[in-house]
């Protein structure tokens, strides 16, 4: 399968000139589906959105590429827009971006799909091809450059840059005329052909050493997992030396790094924005760095990794999979990743379970004479409530787990686990849990080192025998005695406060946790304020849920009403989109936001903080309740004071989108 396989002329622009980001991303979009590539084109932007919101694709060098693998994506495909003025892209090294190859891979996306979106991410890094296919007149010279360059027929020697036969039969007839010139000719291009391919005596490869070797991932292992490893490998060769890459992609491992490989080497570099496997270089120098890096910053990476000065990674013998933070995280970065992955792990018990309690609550029929009853009261409620309560239940002893994984790796599983089923039993609730992780993974590092010094004898026992025996024991010593009894105090004065508190505390209870949601959108703000509403849900609060839930569809309500009440204050991309956040916000997705709050966030945020905080103040006001931790619109049946909760949401989507019009100004035809 070639790459003009999956793009077609149909998905190409020349000349384009879209006036923001946003603009860009979405004529990208629109091209992609005149290429027939996608099911739901709104479902695939979507990723895109999100995915940039993760970290740009603006790679520097006038370079874009955004990407995503969706549920949207009908099959695997690429469109291409050429902007000459350039694109503000927030690129990586703050330069407009001109070429632009968006690409779109379906969630089981085959090999060679995979394996050809990957060859065009490394073609573009050359810089010769890139003005070539910029200063293309058309889309047909535009597709006949890529597949020149595809099959080795592009070269910048050549009048126009591609090969052919006649080129070479010119070359011919100009050589023969002038026999002399040809000899000369000749042993020039001997010396030339010769001088290409003997590489420089430190970049001679011996079989199974290499200078430095590299891992390169990134977390759709398309892009830029492939471009890292193609500029590190460019520059090494201009460099001289001798470099193998490791790439962590859609399709697999390629080019896997053998423990022959890992001896010799004298230094490794990690490109990576996932996880990988670090063990396997205990003991090497390790250069740890984000993947962009590697695209942009190869001969910086390269010249560190040769320098001999580099910090030396020290695994755990047992650890087959560790993954260290990066050394550029700080220590409340590093403290929010091990949260989330303990959050990431434990929301599908939470939305799960909870949905299901709240249906069965719909299912059932109060009665005022076994009040403690309802929701077990008809055979279909009293199954909902158990199967959803079994996997609630599940909720703060995954939370525990998976934070002591995120920083102990496996061995911090169990220990985890048991914390979390403890503070739940020992009235310590969420709080409980979520310190419980986090002391949990702490203490099995500990172990972990304090058992370090036993004979290799002992080495096979550390992982079924000192890990869970002493972690288990540990982290039950501390929850019992140290975390339960004042944390379980803490939770009952908050239960007692939240009880007993007046109406306008609860408001402005109610306002912040709104009001948080349209923060971040979906960011450490936003997970915050969700996170406490989860918990609250466990200790049997159920009025905070409800003003989260609030909140986090306001954003897209109230940008969608504006989009349709005042389209001029949009640019076209944005009205065709604006819609889409109906379903988005009556979904309770926020994230549906994002683009409008990244292309105009001056104005975009401070209207949706407000209306989102509206929301969630009336909420409170209204005495609204959610069990539910999730369902937009779906799970209205289950709230307590349901009609006034949707006019609590309506309030506060038109406050936003009136602050958003006033805020914004008409953009010019």
């Amino acid at each position: 399968m070639q790459i003009t396989d999956l793009l077609k002329s149909q998905s190409i622009q020349l000349n384009a000139a879209p006036a923001t980001k946003i603009d860009a991303i979405y004529i990208l979009g629109d091209l992609m589906e005149k290429g027939g590539h996608l099911a739901d084109k709104d479902t695939y932007l979507q990723a895109v959105f999100e995915r940039e919101n993760s970290g740009s694709t603006g790679l520097g060098e006038g370079i874009a590429t955004p990407h995503a693998k969706s549920s949207g994506v009908k099959d695997a495909g690429l469109s291409a827009m050429v902007v000459p003025g350039g694109v503000d892209f927030d690129s990586l090294d703050g330069n407009p971006a001109r070429l632009f190859f968006m690409i779109a891979a379906p969630e089981g996306a085959a090999n060679t799909h995979v394996e050809v979106l990957s060859k065009l991410a490394t073609m573009i890094i050359d810089p010769d091809f890139k003005e070539a296919l910029i200063a293309a007149d058309s889309t047909e010279r535009f597709l006949a450059l890529i597949d020149a360059k595809e099959n080795d027929k592009f070269d910048v020697t050549v009048p126009g840059f591609i090969k052919t036969e006649d080129t070479l039969t010119d070359v011919a007839n100009d050589m023969s005329a002038n026999a002399t010139t040809v000899a000369a000719t000749a042993a020039t291009a001997t010396a030339e052909t010769t001088g290409a391919n003997e590489e420089k005596p430190s970049a001679r490869k011996v079989k199974g050493q290499y200078d430095v070797l590299a891992v390169t991932a990134c977390p759709t292992g398309i892009a830029h997992t492939y471009m890292a490893a193609e500029s590190l490998e460019r520059k090494a060769k201009e460099m001289g030396i001798s470099l193998k890459v490791e790439k962590n992609g859609a399709a697999g491992i390629k080019d896997a790094l053998t423990p022959e490989e890992i001896s010799n080497a004298k230094c490794i570099i990690i490109a990576a924005d996932k996880q990988v496997a670090l063990a396997r270089f205990n003991g090497k120098q390790l250069i740890q760095t984000k993947v962009a890096n590697g695209i942009n910053k190869s001969e910086e990476l390269l010249t560190q990794a040769m320098s001999g000065d580099n910090p030396v990674y020290q695994a755990i013998a047992d650890d087959t999979a560790q993954v260290e933070d990066s050394a550029n995280d700080t220590i409340g970065r590093q403290i929010y990743k091990h949260l989330m992955n303990g959050v990431s792990h434990m929301l599908p018990f939470v939305i799960g379970g909870g949905i299901l309690i709240a249906l069965a609550f719909l299912f059932d029929t109060f009665d005022p004479t076994n009040p403690s009853g309802f929701g077990s009261g008809t055979p279909l409620a009293a199954f909902l409530m158990k199967v959803g309560g079994t996997s609630f239940g599940f909720m703060l002893p995954v939370l525990a787990g998976y934070i002591a994984m995120s920083i102990a790796d496996r061995p911090g599983l169990a220990a985890g686990f048991v914390g979390g089923m403890l503070a739940n039993q020992g009235g310590s609730g969420f709080l409980g849990a979520l310190i419980a992780g986090f002391v949990a993974g702490y203490l099995v590092l500990g172990i972990k080192k304090l058992v370090s010094g036993l004979p290799d004898s002992l080495e096979g026992t550390k992982p079924v025998l000192f890990y869970p025996v002493l972690g288990v024991l540990f982290i039950g010593i501390a929850i019992t005695f140290i975390i339960n009894p004042p944390v379980s105090a803490l939770n009952n004065w908050l239960m007692e406060s939240l009880q007993t508190m007046g109406t306008s505390s609860r408001v402005l209870l109610g306002l912040i946790f709104g009001a948080m949601m349209s923060v971040d959108m979906g960011g450490p703000v936003n997970k915050a304020a969700y996170v406490i509403g989860t918990g609250a849900l466990a200790t049997g609060e159920y009025g905070i849920m409800a003003s989260v839930m609030a909140g986090g569809m306001v954003p897209p309500l109230a940008i969608a009403l504006c989009t349709t009440l005042f389209p001029n204050r949009f640019s076209e991309a944005e009205r065709k989109s604006g819609p889409t956040n109906y379903i988005m916000g009556l979904s309770f997705i926020t994230e549906g936001a994002i683009p409008f709050a990244a292309a105009d966030p001056i104005r975009v945020l401070p209207s949706c903080i407000i209306g989102a905080g509206t929301a969630g103040a009336l909420s409170m006001f209204f005495e609204c309740t959610l069990r539910a931790p999730h369902g937009g619109i779906f799970v209205v049946p289950t709230i307590g004071n349901p009609l006034m909760y949707l006019v609590s949401i309506a309030i506060g989507a038109v406050i936003g989108c009136a602050l958003l019009a006033i805020l914004k100004n008409p953009v010019k035809a």
